[in-house]
């Protein structure tokens, strides 16, 4: 983290000393409501997108046409953990990786978490990191792939885009960037079977653990800039994530609005990489923005709507 960032960290830390951030009662869902509203996504809660369908987007693109004048496709999932729906109101900026996709032209939707829309029932699967993540990455939900909470392995019947992309030949390589150890970095994490197949099988899928959340985008960019830089790649930034945590998951929350710009802003040098590379213009890039799922007080993994809710901003669909 730079220095900047440090002492934007403990400047915003100081009101929590003395009790003046958000509290529960203040983050009903009316305002919650309001906010989303504000933000002129294309679809309703009603509406919303199942995140499974994210890994249905990444397939069609890889195995659909190329289109004229383009000789290579790539992809990549750009994830802010812990992001609620509303957040994107506080979307804008010159260094808006959310912004800058939606001023080209990118879809704007919202989706849900947890294995059913609101408020159409209880979670089926905790509103947590490791079921978000692997429900968006393997298509199906904890029913099929096992994972309904933290800490739990995924058996190897459902594999995730990167390994089944790179098995079946219609990817090279692909790359998954993340600073928290519990994707594949534990005996318990995620991935942890997955990723001693992929070493087994000499399949070229790159499990990546940083240092930080700035460490993560340092090594997006440092792949990103490669010549043959992976064709699919996943960076997972956890700024919403860890501030919501810290002090409480709410756009009323300075600490929150803080971590959502960090990710913003950590998105924008990762788009603004992929434009810079020498092969861009004959590449075929899909850019998808999304999370895994939101917060309520200093927590998730419930049914609230400030939990289920989240989003996709996609360059294509």
């Amino acid at each position: 983290m730079s220095f900047l960032a440090k002492l934007m960290s403990i400047i915003l830390f100081i009101p929590a000393l003395f009790g003046l951030y958000m509290t529960d009662a203040d983050d009903t869902e009316a305002a919650f409501l309001k906010a989303v509203e504000s933000v002129g996504y294309e679809n309703t809660i009603q509406t919303a997108i199942p995140q499974t369908e994210l890994y249905n987007m990444v397939t069609e693109h890889f195995r659909s046409e190329l289109p004229e004048g383009k000789t290579e496709k790539k992809a990549i999932i750009i994830g802010y953990d812990g992001c609620r729906a509303d957040a994107l109101s506080l979307i804008g900026g010159k260094y808006s990786g959310i912004q800058k996709l939606l001023d080209d032209g990118a879809s704007l939707n919202l989706a849900y978490c947890g294995g059913v829309n609101y408020p159409d029932g209880e979670n089926t699967q905790d509103t947590s990191t490791a079921p978000g993540w692997c429900s968006v990455l393997t298509g199906v939900w904890a029913d099929k792939n096992g994972v309904y909470g933290n800490g739990q392995p995924k058996s190897l019947e459902y594999k995730t885009l990167m390994t089944e992309l790179v098995e079946d030949g219609t990817i090279e390589s692909a790359s998954f960037i993340t600073k928290w150890g519990g994707h594949f970095s534990k005996s318990d994490s995620t991935y942890i079977n997955e990723k001693k197949y992929c070493e087994e099988k000499g399949l070229n899928v790159a499990f990546n653990k940083t240092s930080g959340n700035e460490g993560s985008m340092i090594k997006a960019a440092q792949e990103l800039k490669e010549a043959d830089c992976p064709d699919f790649t996943m960076a997972i930034y956890e700024g919403t994530d860890s501030n919501g945590h810290n002090l409480g998951f709410s756009i009323n929350n300075p600490y929150y609005k803080a971590g959502f710009r960090h990710n913003e802003n950590f998105a924008y040098d990762t788009i603004r990489t992929i434009e810079e590379r020498d092969t861009f213009e004959s590449e075929d890039w899909l850019i998808i923005i999304t999370s895994d799922h939101g917060g309520f007080g200093t927590g998730h993994g419930g049914p609230t709507i400030q939990e289920r809710m989240i989003f996709i901003v996609a360059n294509r669909y």
